[in-house]
């Protein structure tokens, strides 16, 4: 039996965060896929893709609401 991956959150956040950039280390991907709980990184992904769509949908609201005359 495989031993039960522990991750913190934070290293979680900090994982899915750099790969919405898509830059990560090659020795830090693989400490990822050793440490990282699969369910915590989709779980941390979807609430960050949500969060995104939220701050770019208040970003549209608020150009489209901000005067023309600046």
């Amino acid at each position: 039996m495989s031993a039960a991956r522990k991750g913190s959150v934070i290293r979680t956040v900090k994982a899915v965060l750099w790969s919405f950039f898509g830059v990560r280390k090659n020795t830090d991907y693989q400490q990822d896929i050793e440490k990282l709980n699969p369910f915590h990184i989709l779980g941390v992904g979807l609430a960050a893709v949500f969060l995104f769509v939220l701050g770019l949908i208040a970003l549209v609201n608020w150009v489209v609401v901000s005067p023309a005359g600046l």
